[in-house]
């Protein structure tokens, strides 16, 4: 079978490309694990535009609602969920995109919102606490700890990013790096430092995270002394970079050394002509949902003229 659009992936990204999809009556076809992304797993969601709370289990299901939605036969989308894709070919002047158990199809074009997987923190206590004070977002879980002690983990922009902002309503933020020195932007080091209510933190060993149901605490080292620290905490926000799913683009589209896709920001075109990228999987420089969402409607708006005028 062949279709003009494959879209690989459940977050808001792909729910978006599929929405937009529908409506310009091209013939597509979603292929997703599960729909959600990452941010299924949050308990509550402040900032998805449209809703000033919403958790992600809602979340999730309010995006397969919609894109059920338009899976009528004359709007001509398709959902294949619960299947993984495998593999992308290109066969003559189209893509075979193998999913499933061995199923394959051909398409015209392809739009890949795969994601990314937070990197984990590897100490004791981190799994026990997944979601249970360990946060991995300050922007959307932030505001659940105002005036509250929390921790960053991480030295570079985002992490030094996410002390700037939690500092706006957490009593004291406390950002503990493994080197050094930060990876952060000189400017961006500079502004966290002169915080009152922030300490940055450098050379610590992360020896573990300690709570009952909650995050109560973090125990760390400086890697200059033997001696131990146990610090009072509500919060761990984890800034430790993310891991692209990207694995099976990886001989179809250029990637860039952390293994993002690499995109031209004004339509998300990526280096092979016909496939189009849009959110954490690629490298752009913000990783948000509506962002991913934005980006993913940028894809189909250009995807669409091209494959109309093959321009």
């Amino acid at each position: 079978m062949e279709y003009e659009l494959v879209i690989i992936g459940g977050g808001p990204a792909a729910c978006a490309a599929a929405v937009y999809a529908a409506r310009k009556r091209l013939k597509t076809l979603l292929i997703a694990e599960e729909v959600g992304g990452q941010s299924a797993v949050s308990e509550t969601i402040y900032n998805w535009i449209g809703s000033p709370e919403i958790s992600g289990t809602d979340l999730a299901q309010s995006l397969k609602k919609h894109i059920e939605y338009y899976t009528t036969p004359e709007l001509t989308l398709t959902l294949a969920l619960g299947k993984r894709v495998s593999k992308i070919e290109k066969v003559g002047e189209l893509f075979a995109v193998t999913y499933g158990e061995n199923e394959s199809i051909q398409t015209k074009s392809v739009l890949v919102a795969t994601g990314s997987a937070h990197r984990k923190l590897e100490v004791p206590g981190a799994t026990d606490f997944e979601h249970k004070g360990i946060m991995y977002c300050a922007t959307c879980d932030g505001p659940l700890f105002s005036g509250m002690p929390v921790v960053v983990v991480g030295g570079g922009n985002a992490a030094l990013e996410a002390v700037l902002q939690l500092s706006q309503y957490c009593s004291h933020v406390t950002l503990l790096h493994r080197s050094d020195s930060f990876r952060a932007d000189e400017l961006t080091v500079e502004h966290a430092s002169k915080l009152p209510n922030a300490t940055l933190l450098k050379n610590i060993e992360l020896l573990e995270i300690k709570g009952n149901a909650f995050v109560s605490s973090v125990e760390y080292r400086s890697k200059e002394s033997t001696d131990t620290v146990v610090l009072p905490t509500s919060a761990v926000f984890v800034e430790i970079g993310q891991i692209p799913n990207t694995d099976i683009v990886h001989n179809v589209v250029p990637i860039d050394p952390s293994g993002k896709i690499i995109v031209d920001p004004m339509n998300q075109r990526t280096g092979t002509l016909g496939i189009w990228a849009a959110g954490d999987c690629t490298n752009g420089l913000y990783h948000q949902n509506n962002i991913a969402a934005g980006d993913a409607v940028k894809a189909i708006e250009d995807l669409y003229i091209w494959l109309k005028t093959n321009i």
